[in-house]
Parts: structure tokens; C-alpha cells; sequence
């Protein structure tokens, strides 16, 4: 291992970032602040219209958050008490939260070993005559098994919603996420691939009808000033937020590359090692993170943070097992790849910035850790 004193090196470093962007950043919300429009303004607008071109659908719409982002997807579909919603119970709570939110019943599906994604072929045999929607998530930055689980939406005729909030330029056979299910979901939370400087989250669709009503729903029911068609939420994406998401939207792809890059050089790294993220050839994944598995990941990990080295687990305990789920009644052992999963997985630092010696000193350490403990 190199002994080269280095700097803490985290998870994400925005900082790093932020001396790239800062001056078209400060361009974009000087103009809002000359503008004096702060809410629902022309940036938002611009930011909507700029998202729906990249993703490749005619209808974004801007929201407050993610999570938002989920429960108004799920209200557009009049999804409510009495209804049930599959998703997969790796993924981060908002996900399952947002379907509680509304009054409805989350139903898990247990996860892929490979790729960590919703497996298509569990779908069915949980699907009853109170089923409405499937959640999918796009884990990670990389999608899941669209082909399959659209098909078997197709089949019972329900509504297929694409959680999309790691996974912003990921793609499926060519097509980018977000738009091939009825609606697409993301964040801007700070450390995603493409990040505010705040909460912010956006919704796409390729139907018009949806985005009509999705208008309406982000601001409280209303699509004229005080008169209410329809019980919605008080969640319209910051014009000052969208001024930096589209300041740095420019940047995206080359971001993404550059990930592309920390990702293969981890993998080259460990491959003998450990088995690397799996990428299926028809998937473009944008790793909003670089997982590892292992056994001992505990230890690694503070191994790591005895090094000044950052890690993460994302997640250590899968939905069906948090205390706020307790009440649908799933326990240990039903759902056992994504138990496994959370026992063993480990995030490592990755973000476009990380310069190929700090990279270098991470490998170093876990290598050595590995030869350690083998």
C-alpha cells in the first residue's frame, strides 16, 4: 500500500465538482434573481423541456423531490387504500414509503443476485385482482429487466412507475431511463449524478394525459390560481434549483463518463478478487455507485476508515424488515437474496472527479485487505 499521505477521500466530493460549474452556476442564478421569478418560473420550464429532450419522452414535469416524485406518480394512477403496489425491498425507503403515503399496500418481490434489480420472474405470482402498479427501480444507476416486466404489466394491465432517482442517462437497450414505463421518476439530490444544491426532482412521461394531470397535482390540485379540480400537494421544483441543474445538465454525459472510467478501473482491479457489479450487454450503467460484496465488508469498511477513506452500505436493511413495515407482517427469511445482499455489500468512493492516484490508494487498501483475509 502507498504510504502517500492523502486528504480524507469521500464518498462524492462536490466541491471538487463545483469548481468546475461555479461560474455558469452563478450566471444561471444571477439571472434568476433579476428575474424575480422564484417559483414556477421560466427556469423550471426551460430545466423540464432540457430533461424530456435527454431522456428521450415529450412531458417532464418538475417536483420538489424523489420522493414526491413517486407519491404523485402513484396519485396520478388514483392509487389509494385498498390497492396494492410490487416493488423490491432493496432499495431505499422512499421508494416503499411513498406507496404507504398514499394509503396503499406495498408488495416485495425479491431482488436479482447479478444485478440487484426487481426479479421480472417473481412478478407474477404476487400479482392479485388488487394489484395497480409496479415500482421498479433502477438500482445503482443501472436498470433493471424492462423487456420482461413490461410484459407482464402489458399482460394484467398494470401501470408501471420507473424509480429512476440513482439512474438519470442509464440505459436499456438504447432507450434511457425513464422512458419506457408509463412514468419515470427522479432526484437532484445533491450527491446524484446529476445534482441540486438543495431538494429538487423531476417526473417524465410520454403521455398526455398524465402530464396534464401531474401539473395539477404538483400544485395543489390547481391548474387555474385558486380554483381546485383535484386534492393534490404543495410540490413545485425551485426556480432556483432549476437554475443549477441546468447550469450543470451540459456537463451530465461528460460526468457520466468519467464515472464509467473510476468504475473500470475498479473492476480491472478487483476482478480476481471479487466479482464486479454485473452489466448485461444490453444495459448502459452509470454507476451512482461501485458496489462490492464480500463477507467480512464490516471490516473493510473500517479498514477504509482508518485510511481516511469513505464507504458506505447501501443498504443495510431491506424494507420488509424496518420497523415502519412491521405492520405488513413479512419477516427474516422471505425475501433471502436482498437479506444476503444487505449483509454483504459495500459502496466504495465514486464520483467524476476522483483523480486516478486517490483511486489508486483506495485499490491499494482494499487489495491488501483482501490478501489479508483470504
Amino acid at each position: 500500500m502507498s504510504n502517500h499521505s492523502l486528504t480524507p477521500i469521500p464518498m462524492v466530493d462536490l466541491k471538487e465538482e463545483l469548481a468546475l460549474v461555479r461560474n455558469p452556476i452563478l450566471a444561471s442564478l444571477t439571472e434568476v434573481l433579476d428575474s424575480g421569478e422564484y417559483i414556477l418560473g421560466t427556469k423550471a420550464a426551460q430545466l423540464e423541456e432540457d430533461v424530456a429532450r435527454y431522456i428521450g419522452v415529450p412531458y417532464a414535469v418538475g417536483v420538489g423531490n424523489g420522493t414526491d416524485a413517486l407519491q404523485l406518480s402513484l396519485m396520478a394512477f388514483d392509487i389509494g387504500p385498498g390497492d396494492e403496489v410490487i416493488t423490491t425491498p432493496f432499495t431505499f425507503f422512499a421508494t416503499g414509503e411513498a406507496i404507504a403515503q398514499v394509503g396503499a399496500t406495498p408488495v416485495f418481490v425479491d431482488i436479482d443476485e447479478a444485478t440487484y434489480n426487481l426479479d421480472p420472474s417473481r412478478i407474477e405470482e404476487v400479482i392479485t385482482d388488487r394489484t395497480k402498479a409496479i415500482i421498479v427501480v433502477h438500482l445503482y444507476g443501472q436498470m433493471a429487466e424492462m423487456k420482461s416486466i413490461m410484459e407482464v404489466a402489458k399482460k394484467y394491465q398494470i401501470k408501471v412507475i420507473e424509480d429512476a432517482c440513482q439512474a438519470i442517462g442509464s440505459e436499456y437497450n438504447g432507450v434511457r431511463a425513464g422512458a419506457i414505463g408509463d412514468i419515470g421518476c427522479f432526484s437532484f439530490f445533491p450527491s446524484k449524478n446529476l445534482g441540486a444544491y438543495g431538494d429538487a426532482g423531476l417526473i417524465t412521461t410520454n403521455q398526455q394525459s398524465l402530464y396534464e394531470k401531474l401539473m395539477q397535482l404538483r400544485n395543489h390540485g390547481s391548474e387555474q390560481k385558486y380554483y381546485h379540480t383535484l386534492l393534490g400537494m404543495n410540490s413545485r421544483l425551485d426556480e432556483f434549483q432549476a437554475a443549477i441543474l441546468l447550469a450543470k445538465l451540459p456537463y451530465l454525459d461528460i460526468f457520466l463518463h468519467q464515472r464509467k472510467e473510476v468504475a473500470r478501473r475498479y473492476t480491472e482491479s478487483f476482478h480476481q478478487q471479487l466479482r464486479p457489479p454485473s452489466v448485461p450487454q444490453n444495459r448502459g450503467h452509470t454507476f451512482h455507485q461501485y458496489c462490492i460484496e464480500l463477507d467480512n465488508r464490516d471490516e473493510l469498511a473500517l479498514e477504509l476508515n482508518k485510511h481516511k477513506v469513505a464507504s458506505a452500505i447501501y443498504y443495510p436493511i431491506p424494507l420488509h424488515l424496518q420497523v415502519a413495515f412491521q405492520y405488513l407482517n413479512y419477516k427474516e427469511g422471505d425475501f433471502p437474496i436482498a437479506e444476503k445482499t444487505a449483509k454483504r455489500i459495500l459502496a466504495l468512493p465514486i464520483y467524476p472527479m476522483l483523480s486516478i492516484q486517490k483511486q489508486a490508494y483506495v485499490i491499494s487498501i482494499v487489495k491488501e485487505f483482501l490478501e489479508s483475509n483470504r
